[in-house]
């Protein structure tokens, strides 16, 4: 069993409170009874969850908008599942949606799964969004380290030379400077000319 919906079931068994509806919904290879409680009015979030995490990971796109809604969810277990059904979903508009929500300052707390998402996907957007967000997080005193981390770390992972200058200004933020000086070894260095 994947390790993502081993740790996923576990903690929707203990929401569902164990019941008949989690085993039918854990047990079914209908994707059509899946994609119904995404619609139906009055389903739990953990249903909701279960079916959409369920339905991304057999690349049925009908999990897009609710994943994509878990994935900017307050609680961070959510996040990562949501995340993790989403990179394996194949939908081309997962990378657009992920990057609107790590440079979406008002969520910017929420920002950290879709971070590592883009990582994940190595996308177009996902360099230009990463830049944005860790240069709004460059600030004195920003309470949102994680997400720089993340940014700092998913910039190097993808060592796209349009990094080099954020990742040069981040070296200032102590937090950061030991990852952006190993984000920036990960980059090309330009070729001179002879």
């Amino acid at each position: 069993m994947d390790e993502e919906l081993r740790s996923l079931t576990e903690r929707l068994r203990q929401e569902s409170r164990g019941s008949a509806a989690f085993d039918r919904l854990l047990a079914t290879e209908d994707h059509d009874e899946l994609a119904e409680v995404l619609t139906a009015p009055g389903q739990p979030l953990w249903a909701r969850e279960l079916a959409a995490f369920r339905l991304g990971l057999a690349g049925d796109r009908r999990a897009f908008e609710s994943l994509v809604l878990l994935l900017n969810h307050r609680d961070p277990p959510r996040c990562a599942s949501a995340a993790h059904a989403l990179a394996r979903l194949g939908d081309p508009r997962t990378a657009r949606a992920a990057a609107a929500l790590a440079t979406n300052e008002l969520r910017v707390a929420y920002a950290l799964h879709p971070v590592r998402l883009l990582t994940d996907l190595r996308a177009p957007e996902s360099v230009p969004a990463l830049i944005t967000t860790l240069e709004r997080r460059l600030t004195p005193r920003d309470p949102y380290r994680r997400v720089a981390l993340a940014c700092v770390e998913g910039l190097g992972a993808l060592g796209d030379p349009r990094a080099r200058r954020v990742l040069n200004e981040a070296l200032a933020h102590p937090s950061l400077a030991e990852a952006a000086v190993r984000a920036l070894a990960r980059i090309p260095q330009p070729k001179e000319a002879t």
